[in-house]
């Protein structure tokens, strides 16, 4: 078959999957809208993602905020995904007090979550102004020897937010839901891997000798909502997946979060928004440390990574059955979690290190005494972390948040522990308090890059567990939708005629 063929046969594939959805029912009793901005930072730029300064120096591809509304005739909830680093918490109150004023959607109805793009814009890691009642010391280590967010960026992602969730409302229109989950076990592995000395190491390399296996589970799972017109045309779609988003293809991009849209959209001819939502992948990247080959390209990896996701939901939108029957719901609550205090002894040893030149410290050992150093000025100003959690049901599916770069175990115990048919976890949401570790990383076999204290990783060691049970609490006080099944078949009343013959051999 030709090329030019194959690709026509494809689009009446498509067009008959659109005509099949158009002809499912009537009028609605759900709508949907879909929007997106764009916030491409600027070139020169800082580019988030690592302990101390680094600047974009070129462009790949653009960054944007990617936002669906779903309205049943009485709930309206927003899921809002953005190609960044991090949410600052004050970004979200902000962002979703002015969308309540805007368009009435209530705040705790409104999911902002980033997709933790390490070539992103600088919405991370220190904030503005957040060191100023600081030592001196602490301040000139906060903002010239560390990442930061630019105020001007911040204003721009917060207004692109409220933009795009306010669009997106303006652009409701009758809707029916497909919902479905598919699985991609070759593009994520846990990078944290249990050595022959008893310890567990972050990234230990590949060939290492002293490997054991992985420490830690993956979470396979694609989870897909597709939202269609009447004319069974794609309004957009919502991807879940948990694999850190540092694949890197080089320069601004959305890291593999670009090639998972490309192939969503190409495949169903569609320009439609494809908002993505981080799964629970704390300790989950594109890396596999056991591999005996050669790592990709970022190139290679954002397009590995980003079109085998893409592909499975796209065999997922092809298979969803959909319904206008659709109920929303929306909750959650604010747990005050205590940060770890580093040791006397731990602190005095950081301030001695840092006053040190970095060659004479130790590149390594000198940015995690800076890190100390900021933390003890951070626990005296904020000893107890604002952590929310929230559930937003979309019918069978429940998408569960939280604001951690939270361990991939946890998200299992999430989907696990649910009522919900669909259970999506959403990490780095409304938020951001640093990697959560499980318990079992921190004992006598745990360890690791992760579970360092910093001023971006703190919280006290049963955090995790904290955010999952009151996850379920939440999801546990809904009423879950059912999955839209197809038809089922006529009771039988006779063999096809043309079929039910005996062979003829003259």
């Amino acid at each position: 078959m030709k090329r030019r063929d194959f690709l026509k046969r494809g689009s009446i594939l498509v067009s008959s999957a659109r005509f099949a959805l158009a002809q499912a029912g009537g009028g609605s009793r759900l709508k949907a809208g879909f929007a997106e901005r764009d916030i491409t930072p600027e070139v020169g730029m800082e580019q988030p993602g690592g302990y101390g300064k680094a600047y974009h120096r070129s462009f790949h591809d653009a960054c944007k905020v990617r936002a669906s509304l779903f309205d049943d005739g009485k709930t309206r909830v927003a899921l809002v995904g953005i190609d960044a680093l991090m949410v600052p918490r004050r970004l979200a109150h902000e962002a979703r007090e002015a969308i309540r004023r805007q368009c009435g959607v209530a705040p705790e109805a409104v999911l902002i979550g980033a997709s933790h793009s390490h070539s992103s814009g600088p919405t991370g890691m220190v904030q503005p102004g957040e060191y100023d009642g600081a030592s001196p010391l602490a301040r000139q280590l906060a903002y010239e020897k560390s990442s930061c967010a630019d105020a001007g960026y911040l204003e721009r992602v917060r207004a692109a937010v409220v933009d795009a969730v306010c669009d997106a409302d303006s652009r409701r229109v009758d809707a029916r839901l497909g919902f479905g989950s598919g699985l991609e076990s070759q593009v994520a592995f846990n990078r944290r891997l249990r050595m022959k000395s008893g310890l567990t190491y972050s990234h230990p390399h590949q060939g290492n000798p002293d490997v054991l296996g992985y420490a830690g589970p993956i979470d396979p799972q694609v989870g897909v909502i597709g939202a269609w017109d009447g004319q069974g045309r794609l309004l957009g779609c919502i991807v879940n997946y948990a694999c850190h988003a540092t694949t890197n293809p080089g320069g601004i991009s959305a890291n593999w979060i670009y090639y998972l849209e490309k192939t969503i959209r190409g495949a169903m001819d569609s320009g439609a928004p494809v908002v993505f939502l981080q799964g629970a992948c704390g300790d989950v990247t594109q890396v596999d440390n056991l591999s005996r080959f050669l790592e990709r390209s970022g190139e290679q990896s954002a397009r590995f990574v980003g079109g085998r996701v893409g592909a499975e939901a796209v065999k997922v939108l092809l298979s969803a059955m959909s319904d206008d029957d659709v109920a929303l719901s929306a909750r959650s609550t604010v747990l005050r979690i205590k940060r770890r205090q580093p040791s006397e002894e731990h602190i005095r040893r950081s301030f001695e290190l840092v006053r040190k030149d970095v060659k004479e410290a130790g590149a390594t050992e000198w940015t995690f005494a800076k890190e100390i150093v900021l933390l003890e000025a951070l626990l005296a100003r904020e000893p107890v972390a604002e952590v929310e959690v929230q559930a937003v049901q979309v019918g069978p599916a429940v998408f569960v948040t939280n604001p951690a770069e939270l361990f991939c175990q946890f998200g299992l115990d999430l989907k696990a522990g649910s009522p919900f048919p669909l259970t999506f976890p959403v990490e780095l949401a409304n938020g951001c308090v640093g990697y959560v570790p499980t318990e079992e990383a921190f004992g006598e076999h745990g360890g690791g890059y992760e579970t360092r204290l910093t001023s971006y990783s703190n919280l006290e060691i049963t955090a995790g567990r904290q955010m999952v049970e009151a996850g379920l609490e939440l999801a546990r006080g809904m009423t879950p939708g059912k999955i839209p099944q197809r038809p089922k078949a006529a009771a039988f009343r006779e063999p096809w005629s043309y079929g039910n013959v005996p062979p003829e051999v003259r």
